[in-house]
């Protein structure tokens, strides 16, 4: 059995969601980890530890799946709200709005050129979308019930699909036909996806079973009966030698498909305020797979460091052979024909029940992205990607783009981390002078045409006018502080709902004007810069006109 330092460990933990993270997803460079969550947000989780995190909203109700683009870009979600909606994963939040769907939207998976979107919804279809374009091309119906999920293989050319209807299909992309169906289900299937190499399938059922089909025979290659309630969700290794799977069972689960057992189970998502454990709704595993990510009913991701995935395979089944009882064979997934049989818990997994308390960092500051819904006829599905800022004198409840850090309660407790998180928001109030600003607008700078940026800041200023922007983030750091050290634990508990809600409408105008200032005085800073460089030009062309001397 694997040892200790080879066991998966508990990495982190992400708390900010206000109900049950439904959906997870890390980002192609392993830096940000996008869940969506029943409290309507999607959070980007910055995986270094000192960096904010970042709520999106826009959707009007529970989102139900996330995920990157490949290029990481972009990314989708879908919603009951019967929409999909494409974000920018910075601070900027810009987002539009897919409507074509007449009914919750399940599922949302980009190809992987990241062309093309494939959503599945319970209004039995599924429907393919241009990315580029930002339209909708053509729907797949032949399902007869709701459609939980859908995933293009990774070469594009199929897609599979699972649903209520108890089946799993398999559709050619370029015929838009329905080429296979496999029926072999006790209830409705939940969860599909495509391996690696896109030669199998796995899908997962409400009857407690994962499945894997070879789509090149048709046939059923394994069958795992490992979790004693529904399964909601699994994840593929990139290796494609090993399975993720989280249930309602409250557990995660780790498959071995080359050796096919069951390896780990893994517990750690506990409703806290029943205590008692919560079903786990979503896994996923990073693009590399050093890491894997679970979230469920407790509110909170826990995302766990793989480690097993390491190991050296030749060595690990000549240990397993000198057991005492020794496993069923090994059951190779490139082995056919062989006939299908079950592989039953009784393996003697190893059992991994980490006490999430103290992880590395404490929990991150979260900066609400607030973006106002809007809606299209599906005929006119060409939004421009624009970023919508209100002027500094509107209202503050119907800003575009509001900002807005919720201080956790680090702040009261005077965590090390906490005055980093308010400097953040101050520098993210302003447009300049942040690392991290000027990290997330050169990746903004990289999403191609058709998206407008920020504006840009100037690479050298005067050393005046450095002192005097400097001073304006310190007052607005020394507002940001007391708005939210001083209000965050004893104010709130001694004001009312209307005292609450006044002082944070209070809080955003201030900053509002302090931000309108400081944009003016950038300005006209702007135009002095210019008038010197104009005066310096004019001066350096007269004095080449007079060493000339006048013409013969």
């Amino acid at each position: 059995m694997a040892s200790v330092l080879e066991d998966p460990t508990l990495e982190r933990h992400f708390r900010g969601h206000k109900d049950a993270v439904t959906c997870a997803d890390f980002s192609p460079n392993n830096k940000q980890l996008a869940t969506g969550s029943n409290d309507k947000n999607l959070m980007i989780w910055n995986l270094n530890p000192k960096a904010r995190a970042f709520r999106f909203m826009g959707h009007n109700d529970l989102i139900t799946a996330v995920q990157f683009s490949p290029s990481g870009h972009l990314v989708a979600s879908s919603s009951r709200d019967k929409t999909v909606r494409l974000w920018t994963p910075n601070i900027k939040g810009e987002s539009v709005a897919f409507k074509a769907h007449t009914a919750t939207v399940r599922s949302v998976s980009f190809s992987s050129d990241g062309q093309r979107l494939v959503t599945a919804s319970d209004d039995k279809s599924l429907k393919v979308w241009s990315v580029h374009r930002q339209k909708f091309i053509y729907s797949l119906n032949q399902h007869t019930n709701w459609v939980r999920c859908a995933r293009f293989s990774p070469d594009g050319r199929l897609v599979a699909s699972c649903g209520d209807d108890r089946t799993v299909r398999l559709w050619d992309t370029s015929t838009r036909q329905c080429i296979n169906t496999f029926t072999d289900y006790g209830g409705p299937a939940t969860f599909v996806d495509f391996n690696s190499s896109g030669t199998c399938i796995a899908s997962s059922g409400a009857d407690n079973t994962l499945k894997l089909w070879d789509i090149r025979t048709n046939k059923l290659i394994q069958h795992y009966q490992v979790h004693s309630a529904g399964v909601n969700c699994f994840s593929f290794h990139p290796s494609g030698n090993y399975l993720i799977s989280g249930s309602n069972d409250s557990t995660v689960k780790i498959l071995d498909l080359l050796e096919g057992r069951l390896i780990y189970t893994l517990h750690g998502h506990k409703v806290e305020c029943l205590d008692l454990s919560g079903p786990v709704l979503t896994v996923a595993f990073s693009r590399q797979g050093d890491f894997f990510a679970s979230g469920g009913a407790d509110s909170q991701v826990l995302m766990w460091k793989t480690n097993f995935d390491a190991l050296n395979y030749r060595e690990m089944l000549s240990q397993h052979s000198k057991r005492v009882s020794p496993d069923p064979p090994p059951h190779l997934m490139d082995i056919y024909p062989r006939s299908p049989h079950v592989h039953l818990s009784q393996n003697g997994p190893i059992e991994v029940n980490p006490v999430v308390a103290d992880t590395l960092s404490a929990d991150p500051c979260v900066v609400e992205v607030g973006e106002r819904p809007f809606s299209m006829a599906p005929e006119m599905l060409r939004p421009s990607w624009q970023a919508r800022f209100q002027p500094a004198s509107a209202p503050p409840e119907r800003a575009g783009y509001s900002r807005h850090v919720e201080h956790c309660e680090q702040a009261a407790r005077g965590h090390e981390d906490g005055p980093a998180g308010f400097r953040g928001h101050a520098s993210a109030s302003t447009r300049f002078t942040h690392p991290q600003q000027e990290m997330e607008q050169e990746e903004c700078e990289e999403e191609g045409p058709g998206l407008t940026h920020l504006p840009g800041e100037h690479s050298e200023l005067p050393g005046a006018v450095r002192s005097t922007l400097e001073h304006i983030v310190h007052q607005l750091d020394v507002l940001t502080q007391v708005s939210g050290a001083g209000f965050c634990s004893a104010s709130r508990e001694r004001l009312g709902p209307f005292e609450v809600a006044v002082w944070t409408e209070t809080v955003a105008v201030l900053e509002e004007r302090l931000t309108l200032t400081e944009d003016k005085l950038k300005e006209c800073l702007d135009n002095q810069v210019l008038i010197q460089q104009e005066a310096l030009r004019a001066g350096q062309t007269h004095e080449e006109s007079r060493v000339e001397g006048p013409a013969i």
